[in-house]
């Protein structure tokens, strides 16, 4: 029988929304439309630098991140070096150099102190979380083994900027644009 949609062709592991933390199994719903939209932008912005700058690849979620047995995390975009390039086998198994959040209502305290605590305690150079609520971008970078924040979309001039990828500046406008 043809697959459809009362009739859904049986998916293998490859497409799976589910994360562990510490060991226990998290399924968040499907993210909606401005979500993804946002995410899509963010990958616009970095596909376009690494472009320019060929030192690494881009990747969106949903893709596992690997960090041990018990601690498998989809950020919804991972950025790897070309130095960690190898860490990209059938997931991403390691440490990636950075890694963005769009945080969804479901998913404030997950990626503001559970996520990042994860990341910070792992070594992920640059945690990029984005507040599609308040059109806002807060950018931390890895400094002696703890979280500090480099840039702020609400601070300075409004951009942000990446402290691992010299050069990379993002006006928050360019991310929060849901114009199709």
């Amino acid at each position: 029988m043809a697959p459809t949609v009362a009739n859904p062709p049986k998916l293998e592991r490859d497409f799976d929304l589910r994360e562990i933390i510490k060991g226990v199994e998290y399924v968040a719903p499907s993210p909606f439309g401005i979500h993804q939209k946002i995410v899509h932008n963010i990958a616009k912005i970095f596909d376009k630098f690494l472009e320019k700058n060929p030192i690494g690849e881009i990747f969106i979620s949903p893709l596992d991140v690997i960090l041990e047995e018990d601690t498998i995390l989809q950020p919804d975009l991972v950025y790897l070096s070309k130095e960690n390039a190898h860490l990209l086998t059938d997931w991403i198994r390691g440490v990636p150099d950075l890694v963005v959040e769009v945080v969804s209502k479901h998913s404030t305290t997950r990626d503001t102190v559970e996520k990042k605590s994860i990341y910070e305690k792992f070594g992920v150079k640059e945690y990029w979380i984005v507040f599609p609520e308040n059109a806002c971008i807060e950018v931390f970078a890895l400094v002696d083994g703890k979280y500090e924040i480099y840039t702020a979309s609400d601070v300075g001039d409004g951009k942000v900027k990446s402290k691992l990828l010299t050069g990379l500046e993002v006006l928050p406008e360019r991310i929060f644009s849901l114009q199709i």
